[in-house]
């Protein structure tokens, strides 16, 4: 039987975990967060808030993946927690929307910055949005280590970039920070504390990536010692940035202005550096978007291949090119799924919105599992353990449900929707894998 090659290091981690991290979440919410809230000050606390609550996350997977260093992710924590029937379902939601919805949110972004240098009409902005997909899946079709590479070049960019775009912007704005202090009433509708619900679910959706370390384990050379320092390393990283950029464009663009803007990024720049600065910016935002699109390309397919190896999953996934290397008709599944969410969603906050909701009540699964393994041991020993339990993650788990029941009360109908994409794998297991 063709194995997957077990070829990525310490480095591979970290591009993947920055390169999903930081996509476009940094260039494309915040100016929908400043609808949603009254002053800058309550946007940076909720924006540290987050980042703590991810870390504990990111710890919380990185002893899951030294426990189970398999491909596959939390498809294999939940399925060795609580069944095939969780496992599957988990699986079946990654496809419908918690792994394409990103791919289809993030090319739709890549169009708007690609607009940046070429107008472009909506048909033509989700034409640009669906070869951005066919494109990042032809790369990862023909071999991990292109899409590797594609990982370690965007992440360069957009660590390097965001870095300097903040810091050299923060110099320009040579102590001026007047524009912190503005305080606005807020336009979304959803009262005060449904404003800071759907605010939080953005902001989430800005940091989720940490999680798919995992789904590439059964790729790398040493995944007990690689996995917890690709998320220490990563996540600290990521933060640190994330907090200099809203710093910078609430300092230069302020409060309302952010409301009004489409590409938050290109009108800073354009306020620091001019249009020249803004086109680099733009550039910038594609390659850092697209670095995304590709870690999610790499990583989200092996969950399906390992699924359909389980018998979890149409026969058909479970496939491995003799020549690649790679499971090539598990990409060919997601980059199909991700076009149809282009072209029948089209709206970027709707997207990724949904996929944070979902993901949130898997993440409640696979934090219930961690107990599991530590009350009867299971798993592979010697690999890094999460300090401060059982405490630690019993915060974690009560946060997740929290949000989940205040997005579901605030946004019904949305959260229904939602729900449904995940819930449509119910009768698919049980008319062909519950036998199984």
């Amino acid at each position: 039987m063709i194995k997957l090659k077990q070829s990525l290091g310490l480095f591979d981690g970290i591009a993947l975990l920055v390169g999903i991290t930081i996509g476009s979440g940094i260039f494309a919410t915040p100016q929908i967060i400043a609808g949603y809230l009254p002053s800058f000050s309550t946007i940076i606390i909720l924006w540290v808030g987050v980042a703590v609550f991810v870390y504990v996350g990111a710890l919380i997977y990185a002893e899951l993946g030294c426990r189970f260093p398999n491909t596959g992710g939390e498809y294999v924590y939940i399925q060795k927690a609580f069944g095939p029937f969780w496992g599957f379902l988990f699986g079946w939601a990654q496809l419908f929307i918690i792994r394409t919805s990103p791919i289809a949110g993030l090319s739709l972004i890549v169009a708007n910055y690609i607009g940046y240098f070429i107008p472009l009409e909506s048909f033509e902005r989700n034409m640009v949005a669906v070869a951005v997909v066919v494109l990042f899946g032809s790369l990862n079709y023909i071999g991990v280590e292109r899409g590797s590479l594609y990982n370690k070049f965007s992440s360069s960019v957009k660590t390097g970039g965001l870095f300097l775009f903040a810091l050299i912007g923060l110099i320009m704005v040579k102590g001026d920070f007047s524009n912190l202090s503005e305080t606005a009433a807020t336009t979304g509708t959803l009262g005060p504390t449904g404003n800071i619900v759907a605010a939080l679910m953005l902001i989430l959706f800005s940091f989720l990536g940490w999680d798919r370390v995992g789904y590439v384990a059964g790729e790398m050379k040493d995944p007990q010692s690689v996995i917890p320092k690709s998320m220490l390393l990563g996540m600290a990283v990521i933060t640190i940035l994330y907090l200099g950029v809203n710093l910078l464009y609430h300092a230069v663009i302020g409060l309302e202005g952010m409301r009004g803007s489409t590409v938050i990024a290109s009108d800073t720049a354009v306020e620091l550096f001019g249009s020249i600065g803004a086109g680099l910016i733009s550039l910038m935002v594609i390659i850092s978007a697209t670095g995304s699109i590709n870690g999610t390309m790499m990583a989200a397919p092996r969950l399906f291949y390992a699924m359909a190896r389980d018998g979890l999953m149409f026969k058909w996934f479970n496939h491995v090119d003799p020549k690649f290397q790679t499971p090539t008709h598990t990409i060919i599944a997601q980059c199909t799924w991700a076009i149809v969410l282009i072209v029948v969603r089209q709206n970027f906050e709707t997207i990724v919105a949904g996929m944070v909701f979902a993901i949130l009540i898997f993440y409640g699964f696979t934090t219930v599992a961690l107990f599991k393994f530590r009350i009867e041991n299971m798993g592979e020993p010697g690999g890094y353990d999460l300090p401060l339990f059982p405490v630690l993650p019993a915060i974690y788990f009560i946060g997740i449900v929290t949000l989940v029941v205040l997005r579901a009360y605030y946004e019904t109908d949305k959260s229904v929707q939602d729900l449904a994409f995940v819930l449509t794998g119910v009768p698919i297991y049980f008319l062909f894998f519950k036998k199984k």
